[in-house]
């Protein structure tokens, strides 16, 4: 299936905002707009994905899609991962900006919220071009800089609301649930907890009878659930994943405790829980097509470097987005289990299509 065909016919004339275009040829300004366009010779772009760690993989998938954007335009993406050390992936992102960054591209994960400031500010003195997804501060604005050129992320609130919902209708409307939440010093942690806390609020016969973090890890996930399970034994009808890999470390955890009768939910839809929902040891997830993330924050910055995208046609407020997202269960899990990409999706005219608004 690819992604495009769903919900994306009609694009919403949502578009970047961008002050300094012209990392190539301009000298930071400090917000003001320079030239309309960059203007890097396709060839001389760098193109760069950074995430945590490719274990994860929905993370993998994310460097995966980036592959797929730079061999569309004859490139190569250099992959790093940083494996959740916010001061790794600092050095990583340090000695890149020491070098060449006429035409730098980068499409970065930020470990967590506080990680974000400091991978700006070093972009912008530097000149590169820069998005970033999921994770940054809420006061921290994309059109204060220059060369920060994209905030992509997904409304966790409806994500954990959506799941939470489907959690509660698994094991009929009451009953006691657990959940493992991400890692704390992120917005995506934070919001997707929300949306399970209103869904809870919803539902009120569903009882949360604990929740621990397992810092989206499905080894972590896995103790934490054995714990949670020797802790409530049978109390604990349903399990609340802020992401696909917790969500399978707890199924892992299921299957030694010999639980068959614990719905779980998760987010991220990668292959092992999509696996899961077709045979009916998962309940669902919500998609947010890491190979499309991981392309989208390449072309946007290509598109920018190489002068394809013209600042005159960005508007300000276009630059932290929300783009859309998919809830999955055994329904519709089929048409999710081969997610593809297509060159239209990274086409400088069609970088905005899945957005589904600003950013408030």
């Amino acid at each position: 299936m690819k992604f495009t065909s769903r919900h994306t016919a009609a694009a919403i004339g949502v578009t970047l905002a961008a002050a300094t275009l012209t990392g190539c040829t301009e000298e930071v300004g400090g917000g003001g707009p320079a030239a309309a366009a960059g203007a890097c010779d396709p060839a001389d772009v760098t193109l760069v994905g950074q995430v945590r760690n490719e274990s994860n993989p929905y993370e993998a998938a994310w460097l995966d899609g980036g592959d797929t954007f730079a061999e569309q335009v004859g490139l190569t993406q250099q992959r790093l991962t940083y494996d959740g050390d916010s001061t790794r992936q600092q050095e990583q992102i340090s000695q890149l900006l020491a070098g060449d960054t006429e035409c730098l591209v980068m499409n970065v994960l930020p470990n967590g919220d506080s990680d974000t400031p400091p991978i700006v500010e070093g972009a912008e003195e530097a000149g590169a071009y820069l998005v970033t997804q999921w994770n940054k501060p809420a006061d921290l604005n994309v059109t204060d800089y220059d060369y920060w050129l994209s905030h992509i992320t997904y409304d966790g609130v409806e994500s954990g609301r959506q799941i939470g919902d489907a959690l509660a209708e698994a094991i009929g409307g009451s009953g006691g649930v657990i959940a493992l939440q991400g890692v704390l010093d992120t917005g995506a942690a934070k919001d997707r907890f929300a949306g399970f806390e209103e869904s809870l609020a919803a539902n009120p016969d569903v009882e949360l009878l604990d929740d621990q973090t397992a810092n989206f890890s499905r080894a972590e996930a896995l103790e934490v659930t054995k714990t949670l399970l020797t802790k409530h034994g049978e109390d604990i009808e349903g399990i609340w994943a802020a992401n696909d890999d917790m969500a399978l470390g707890a199924l892992e955890a299921l299957q030694q405790a010999g639980r068959t009768d614990v719905a779980v939910v998760g987010i991220d839809a990668v292959p092992d829980a999509l696996t899961a929902i077709e045979e009916g040891s998962m309940t669902a997830t919500v998609s947010s097509d890491g190979p499309w993330q991981g392309g989208i924050g390449l072309a946007i910055g290509y598109c920018v470097a190489t002068g394809e995208l013209a600042a005159g046609d960005i508007a300000d407020e276009d630059r932290a987005w929300f783009a859309e997202q998919f809830l999955i269960d055994q329904d519709n899990v089929a048409d999710f289990v081969s997610p593809e990409t297509t060159e239209s999706d990274f086409a400088c005219d069609n970088l905005f299509s899945r957005s589904q608004g600003a950013m408030s």
